[in-house]
Parts: structure tokens; C-alpha cells; sequence
């Protein structure tokens, strides 16, 4: 891969990237430095629109992925979050195996590999009847008009009976998927009044003060409405060319919830591309922004966040990594490569990356290179702390391990 031979060309400006090198742990690597992908937003397949905290753009995979791999390897995300990794792979026709701690993970991205017809979801959604007498064991009427949950609390029944049963099918699980992702939000596409994004739920004291604050008070969302709506804007550019693809990178993939350290369902050397971005020290709290989200699937939050790594000093998170690392090694195939995206925290005064490459070397791979992807950020990123090159994560730092 000749990355100091890459341009970026966009609205008429081309940018060639910048190579010079960095001495990581006493071992010179080569650093490449440009704007790799676009930052412009929505420029991705309709297929990605999920939220979900702390997610790279899908650019970011497809640039490895067109690079360093061909039709029918096996592509890999340790840490899948929403699924950006494995969903772009089986786009490019590629096996995919996604891995995660929060069960959410594969609700949320495995259902995208088989999109059902706009038709099907909604006859499904129609032979769901609504119980207006389901009461919620947990205090909701801060978010949701009764109507609203009513609808809600009876396509949660249905959808955790049949998964009890292990009697889902495609269908069901598109529909749970988008359910999930559709729970709250600050727009009607959202079941809920206003709130935050949909990326994390506020409590339900804290909606309460937004709610006077707001002078708001929950007014009726369809939930029917709302899922057909969002169906078809997911599927909107998935041709069936592309349904085809998808279809068979669900036949053979691996949707793993566990221990990145730890994934026994995967073969020894079988991985020709892992693309990741583990989770950063305590810049994102992943557990506590998904209550609502565990609390329809009948997940139990609390446990889910306990088995999240939020190391608090690098050192922490460094012991955790190098398990990673030796486990990545253990599944990737000879030739196969890592790129390890760490971003850049704590007002750039930690730069993981350093201690990433020496990680991958002690697991035996051999480090690359160091790629920066500098770009202007949104305003979605400025909620986090991202903010265009001067504070919170404010590039993409990657680093690649071949073994």
C-alpha cells in the first residue's frame, strides 16, 4: 500500500499526504499524514445510519479494506460497536466476523445484512397487536405519550417472547433493530419527546427537568409509522446486487458477544484485515448511555457495564490491550494486517499510538506504519469534545501491524 504516493482531491482541492517518520519506543516508523476519506457527512451507504456513541466514519474501513484485502477474505472488528467495520466489508463482498462486549452490538448490526422488503416489515408489524393495558416496570411516561408506549411495551412483549423461544427471524430482528435505534431522540423520526441524540438516553429524572425546562410534554409517535419510515431510509441505497453481498457475509459471519481477549469462536489464523478502535480510556462512557436501549432488549445494563474496559490510567489500559493484541495475533493469517485506530485523547497529551506500536510488536506482528487522517469535524463530534484539531479526539490516528 503506497500511502506517500496517495492525493485526496475534494471541492477542486488535492492534498498530498505528508510522509516523515516517528521514533516509537526507539524503532523508527514511517507516518503518513493527509486526509485520507471525505469529512463531509452522510456521504456513506444508507445501511450505516445507526446511531451509536463513539463510531468511526465508514470511510475509514473501506480505505483498508479496498487496499489490503479481496473478495472473500475475512474481515474483523474486535470492538464492532454499531457494526462500521463488518457491514462496509460485506458491502465490498468480503467474509466478516464482529466482535463486542455489549450484546447491543449484534442487535443492532447484524440485522443490516439481511434487509427485508418495506412489505414484510410491515405486514410483520401489523399482526403485532397492542395491549393498551401493559403497564412498563420501569418509569417511562417522562419520554412517551401512553399511547406511544402502549405501542412500545406490546412490540417488546412480542419481540422478547420470540427470542425466548429462539423463534426470531429476519424480519423480527430488522424490526428490533430499529426499534432499538429509534427509542429517543430530539426529532419526530424518534418515539419519544424531545431529548438528547439517540446515542445515549438521558434518566428519567434528568428528562423530567428538560421536559419543564422545555415547557414539553410527550405527544403521540406512531411506532409503526416510525419503523416503516426508518426502513426505508436504510435500505434506500441498497441495491440487489448489494442485498446479495450482504446476504452472504450474514450466511458465513460471526456476530460474537464477549471479551475481545478472548474470542474461542474464531479459527486461528483465518483473519486477513482486522479494522478497530477500542474504547479510550474515560473519554466515552459506552454502559451508562444505553439503559433504555438494554431495558426493551431485556438486557441486564448493569451487568453489560461492569464488562466494559474504562481504564482510567493508561497503564490499565495498555495490561487490557496487549491481550488484544496477542489474541489478534492468535486469529490473524500470515500476510494479514491490523490497523488499530486510537484517536487522540485527553487534549492530545496522550498519544496512544506509541504504546500501541509497542504492543503489536511484543504480540509478534510488525509495525508499518503510523497514518493521521486530519480533518474538520462535525458538529455531532463537538458534543463529545471533538473539536477540528484542538481539543478531545481531533484526528484519526492509525496504526498498522502486518504479521
Amino acid at each position: 500500500m503506497m500511502l506517500s504516493r496517495f492525493t485526496f482531491t475534494e471541492k477542486g482541492r488535492t492534498l498530498r499526504t505528508k510522509k516523515d517518520s516517528v521514533v516509537l519506543n526507539g524503532v523508527r516508523v514511517p507516518r503518513y499524514t493527509n486526509a485520507f476519506w471525505t469529512s463531509r457527512q452522510r456521504q456513506a451507504h444508507s445501511l450505516h445510519e445507526v446511531s451509536y456513541r463513539a463510531c468511526f466514519k465508514p470511510q475509514l474501513p473501506r480505505f483498508f479494506i479496498e487496499r489490503l484485502t479481496v473478495v472473500g477474505d475475512r474481515v474483523y472488528d474486535p470492538f464492532s460497536g454499531r457494526g462500521t467495520t463488518v457491514l462496509e466489508a460485506a458491502l465490498c463482498g468480503r467474509r466478516v466476523a464482529a466482535n463486542d462486549v455489549n450484546p447491543l452490538s449484534a442487535i443492532l448490526s447484524a440485522p443490516r445484512m439481511n434487509v427485508p422488503s418495506v412489505e414484510a416489515v410491515n405486514a410483520r408489524l401489523e399482526a403485532i397487536p397492542v395491549d393498551h393495558t401493559l403497564r412498563s416496570d420501569i418509569p417511562l411516561s417522562m419520554f412517551y405519550h401512553r399511547r406511544t408506549l402502549a405501542e412500545l411495551l406490546s412490540l417488546r412483549k412480542y419481540l422478547l417472547a420470540k427470542a425466548k423461544k429462539g423463534t426470531l427471524d429476519d424480519v423480527d430482528r430488522w424490526i428490533r433493530m430499529i426499534a432499538t435505534n429509534r427509542l429517543t431522540g430530539h426529532s419526530k423520526g424518534f418515539f419519544s419527546v424531545y431529548t438528547l441524540p439517540p446515542n445515549q438516553a438521558m434518566s428519567a429524572a434528568s428528562q423530567r427537568k428538560v421536559n419543564a425546562l422545555r415547557r414539553q410534554r410527550p405527544e403521540y409517535r406512531d411506532v409503526k409509522a416510525i419503523i416503516l419510515r426508518k426502513s426505508r431510509l436504510l435500505a434506500s441505497d441498497a441495491t440487489a446486487e448489494e442485498q446479495r453481498k450482504l446476504r452472504a457475509a450474514s450466511r458465513s459471519g460471526q456476530f460474537i458477544t464477549g471479551d475481545a481477549r478472548r474470542t474461542r469462536a474464531l479459527r486461528s489464523v483465518s483473519i486477513a484485515l482486522t479494522v478497530t478502535s477500542p474504547p479510550f480510556l474515560d473519554v466515552v462512557q459506552y454502559a451508562q448511555d444505553n439503559w433504555l436501549r438494554c431495558w426493551f432488549n431485556g438486557i441486564d445494563a448493569e451487568a453489560v457495564g461492569s464488562g466494559i474496559t474504562m481504564s482510567r490510567t493508561v497503564e490499565d489500559w495498555c495490561s487490557v490491550m496487549q491481550q488484544v493484541f496477542r489474541e489478534l495475533y492468535r486469529v490473524t493469517k500470515k500476510g494479514g494486517w491490523v490497523a488499530f485506530e486510537v484517536g487522540e485523547v485527553r487534549n492530545g497529551t496522550v498519544r496512544l499510538e506509541e504504546y500501541v506500536a509497542e504492543m503489536g510488536r511484543t504480540a509478534g506482528f510488525r509495525c508499518e506504519a503510523v497514518m493521521i487522517n486530519r480533518q474538520r469535524f462535525t458538529k455531532t463530534a463537538n458534543i463529545w469534545g471533538v473539536s477540528n484539531n484542538t481539543k478531545g479526539t481531533n484526528t484519526n490516528r492509525i496504526v498498522l501491524f502486518r504479521k
